[in-house]
């Protein structure tokens, strides 16, 4: 359905507002607020005019009457997801709330550190937001009031958020504590934290009244507290029984149910206390899982597999794959700089990759395309290709030469062959048009995949967790078609897209298709995403040798030939 003016309308004032959150020219912000309030007030359809028309326009000149024609045809604009993409997820939402504009949310963005709801109402209850210039206690009561009642929060967590919660209360806890739960199963998106400590409960409860939110209940067994507005359940064990405690609650529900069934059927009965003898009585505790494995006679089961879907048959028969770890990864394969949106130089990454260990980073910048401001052609692409050389010179981490280029409507690419030919390795993405039905989403991507010069498809439903949807493509056909032309499909790492599901990483290996892992970094502190990444990976059941990034340079290399 064509867009109306006033869909239009918003569409141009969400990338000004987002230019604006990004520092960007302040020229370039108000020509879009501008063309806003143009469209806005148009008398007729913004989808009837011609470009030509679009730019006859008072301050509507070509490229943004290419952008207003693509959004009317598609509902978005690369431009616009050029800049979703380089900013933080939890950061767009913080423009709807009253009183709290743009240069508000850069400002709490980049001196603060505030980068969603969560961490906004943190920093206002800890009268940090006051401290900064031009604000004050009234203001920052307000932002509270504002953010408290917008953020009657979504239903789970994204995996760096929880991750950081996390880490604030292990840090509290006066003892040895583990994560459980969802987030030490790897899981996309997180519901409440779960914390199981051997420390002592009166003095842990003490320290975490300093820290948390509110305290929602406190005991000797178990203690809940709110922190950065989220839930979180700390669970007291002794010692002897940690093993079985933190089995319990790692889960997952279905995992744990099958479990009581092996017991069962060994006349015994499994809690998170130990291992109840039905004959004598007795209960049998396990400092370790791997002695609640051993007992139920099954190799131990990583967390990432505990899902019930197949893995306890798989232990109990003793024939568990070897997983993907960390120390496997001997580079990242979609990586961002200055060339394009990200904020890091060509030597920065260099620098990166070598305190990482890596062997090596492909440079994957985003290609030029319609309404593209900072995309790559051709030329541009050449002379970063020279720089990367350049770089190696003198690196211990060698740059790869590639680039992501977007999959147009049709599937062909915003490239030409001849431009791609001389990369490295070719990171294929839709960026636009993400509307389409399932079949013709999914042969627009198999055009792409069919083309020689692609050796990666990135994000491959191109989901942005919480705020955009999957596309419709057909993932069966997808992991067909990859595997019939030996191209790749990514793991993208990033906490914001976590793309693929697990459930098609698992097909996908199963098939023989080749993955790899990309954080889709764009500042420094992205690269830390791999983790998210592997954790995916070993969701999936993959091993090493599943994984593109995990083999030699010279192989990685052999593979594109």
């Amino acid at each position: 359905m064509e867009m109306t003016n006033r869909q239009v309308a918003r569409v141009l004032e969400e990338i000004g507002q987002l230019l604006e959150v990004q520092g960007e020219n302040r020229f370039k912000v108000r020509a879009y607020m501008a063309a806003a309030d143009r469209i806005g007030h148009l008398t007729g359809p913004v989808g009837d005019l011609t470009e030509e028309e679009l730019e006859a326009i008072p301050g509507i000149g070509r490229a943004l009457a290419g952008k207003i024609h693509q959004i009317v045809q598609t509902g978005t604009c690369t431009e616009r997801e050029r800049l979703i993409d380089a900013t933080p997820p939890g950061l767009i939402p913080l423009l709807d709330l009253p009183g709290v504009g743009p240069k508000t949310v850069r400002r709490l963005w980049t001196e603060l550190g505030v980068e969603d709801t969560d961490s906004l109402i943190a920093a206002a209850r800890n009268r940090r937001v006051r401290a900064l210039k031009g604000f004050g206690a009234k203001k920052e009561s307000d932002i509270l009031r504002a953010a408290e009642t917008a953020g009657k929060m979504t239903e789970r967590m994204d995996v760096s958020g929880a991750k950081r919660r996390a880490a604030v209360l292990m840090a509290a806890i006066p003892g040895e504590a583990w994560v459980a739960g969802s987030l030490r199963r790897g899981r996309s998106t997180i519901g409440d934290i779960d914390i199981v400590t051997t420390a002592p409960p009166g003095e842990t409860n003490r320290a975490l009244r300093r820290i948390a939110d509110s305290m929602i209940d406190e005991g000797e067994r178990k203690t809940s507290v709110r922190i950065e507005g989220r839930r979180a359940d700390i669970r007291y064990a002794d010692t002897a029984e940690l093993g079985t405690m933190l089995l319990y609650l790692t889960g997952s529900k279905a995992f744990n149910i099958r479990l009581r069934g092996i017991a069962a059927e060994q006349g015994m009965r499994l809690n998170e206390y130990g291992l109840l003898m039905r004959e004598s009585g007795e209960v049998r505790t396990f400092p370790t899982e791997e002695g609640v494995f051993g007992a139920l006679g099954m190799v131990p089961v990583p967390p990432e597999l505990r899902e019930d879907r197949g893995e306890v048959e798989y232990a109990l028969e003793g024939r568990l794959p070897d997983l993907v770890d960390a120390g496997a990864i001997r580079g990242d394969l979609h990586v961002h700089s200055e060339w394009s949106d990200g904020t890091l130089s060509l030597p920065d990454i260099a620098d990166e990759g070598e305190k990482k260990g890596y062997e090596y980073i492909l440079i994957t910048d985003h290609a030029a395309g319609i309404g593209v401001t900072h995309g790559l052609d051709a030329a541009r692409l050449e002379r970063q290709r020279h720089e990367i050389e350049r770089v190696n010179r003198n690196a211990a981490c060698t740059l790869l030469a590639g680039i992501e280029v977007d999959i147009l409507a049709d599937g062909h690419l915003s490239l030409p062959d001849t431009a791609l030919k001389a990369c490295d390795l070719v990171v294929a993405s839709v960026h636009t048009a993400f509307g389409q039905d399932a079949d013709t989403m999914t042969r627009r991507m198999i055009v792409a995949i069919e083309n020689e010069h692609v050796d990666i498809i990135g994000h491959p439903t191109a989901r942005l967790i919480g705020r955009r949807p999957p596309t419709a493509v057909d993932m069966d056909r997808i992991i067909d078609a990859a595997a019939a032309t030996g191209t790749a499909l990514e793991i993208n790492a990033s906490p914001a897209r976590l793309d693929l599901d697990d459930i098609y990483i698992r097909q996908a290996k199963e098939q023989g298709v080749n993955l790899s892992i990309g954080t889709d970094a764009h500042r420094r502190s992205d690269l830390e995403a791999m983790r998210y990444g592997v954790a995916l990976a070993r969701r999936g059941w993959c091993g090493p040798s599943d994984i593109l990034n995990t083999r030699p340079l010279s192989a990685l290399l052999r593979a594109d030939e």
